[in-house]
């Protein structure tokens, strides 16, 4: 009698994943959450909700910084990674998260990796508030080579249909760009990333820091919830907020401007890390490319209009003024100088 497992499936390497990972995920749970883990479809009580409530979803994966991890067996990290870069990606709609939904995908399970990707991905969730609902873990020998890790994620969250992000009827010539520090690449460039770094010692510091390569380039993507909240709860008012994140500062930052106004943003206004100089001079690519390719310092762009300038780097003092809108004809752009 042949078995699943004869197939490349094992049902009991999953399971045990779950049993792994079922604290994790419990600790999110809020009372909102109306169903434990492992049922076939998570339940969230909408309650305490804004006037006129407005629901945003986002779903993305962790792209080929998973390539990275799995050469590292560090799965933690990427858990990290999609949790917040979706949770920025409704931000930037003024969206507070409300629950997420996890997708993993592998050659063959085994369980300490899934759980610690899950345990990530819990933990995530829990440093914003937002609710790990559900997920699966897919075991699809053929679908994917020998070693393959795929992890993809969706979010949901809800705004205010009058806090809704960006406000462009409000944005003006001479209002400024405001730029919240990175930590890393973050999810993007990490196919180039992984073509720079070909034969060099991943566990050797890259600069004079002493940090390692491979510490450098899994640090996890930066979730930009709790600043944002801080500057509502300053009173300062937001116009606009551009997540870079592929496509970088030149496709980003256009995306949230009104037809009509254009940035412009001054690359000496803040210190670009000695990692991505690194990258820049390892990859080759021209320095112009490389601000399309990755976030160079800067993860989040926040428009807000001058006087309120000092009230967000109160709040939030790492944050650097780097640039300004102009009045421009035809589709907005963003140029560097």
């Amino acid at each position: 009698m042949s078995h699943y497992a004869a197939a490349g499936v094992d049902i009991d390497a999953a399971t045990r994943a779950v049993e792994m990972m079922k604290a994790s995920v419990r600790a999110t749970h809020t009372p909102n959450v109306l169903a434990d883990v492992g049922s076939f479809g998570g339940l969230f009580a909408l309650t305490d909700l804004p006037a006129n409530p407005v629901l945003v979803a986002s779903t993305d994966g962790v792209g080929t910084k998973v390539k990275l991890a799995a050469q590292m067996g560090r799965w933690q990290g990427i858990g990290h990674d999609i949790v917040n870069h979706c949770a920025n990606d409704i931000l930037v709609q003024g969206a507070r998260p409300l629950f997420f939904l996890d997708y993993i995908a592998t050659s063959k399970i085994v369980p300490e990796d899934v759980a610690a990707a899950v345990t990530g991905v819990a933990e995530a969730c829990g440093a914003i508030g937002c609710a790990l609902l559900g997920g699966e873990t897919a075991e699809m020998p053929g679908v994917y080579t020998p070693g393959a890790f795929d992890l993809a994620g969706t979010i949901v969250g809800v705004v205010g249909r009058d806090e809704l992000l960006p406000r462009t009827d409000a944005m003006r010539a001479g209002d400024v760009l405001i730029g919240l520090p990175s930590v890393s690449p973050h999810t993007n460039g990490y196919s180039l990333i992984r073509k720079a770094i070909e034969g060099r010692d991943l566990s050797a510091p890259f600069d004079d820091s002493g940090v390692s390569l491979a510490d450098a380039l899994l640090i996890p993507h930066k979730a930009y919830v709790n600043e944002v909240a801080a500057l509502r709860a300053a009173g300062v008012a937001v116009k606009g907020l551009a997540h870079i994140t592929g496509g970088g500062f030149l496709d980003n930052v256009p995306r949230i401007l009104p037809a009509g106004l254009s940035a412009r943003i001054d690359r000496d206004s803040w210190e670009v890390p000695s990692l991505f100089r690194k990258l820049v001079a390892w990859s080759g690519i021209d320095n112009t490319e490389a601000y399309r390719v990755w976030n160079m310092g800067v993860g989040m762009v926040v428009v807000v209009g001058a006087d309120a300038v000092d009230g967000v780097q109160s709040v939030l003092p790492d944050s650097v003024v780097m640039g300004e809108l102009f009045a421009s004809g035809g589709n907005s752009e963003v140029r560097l100088s």
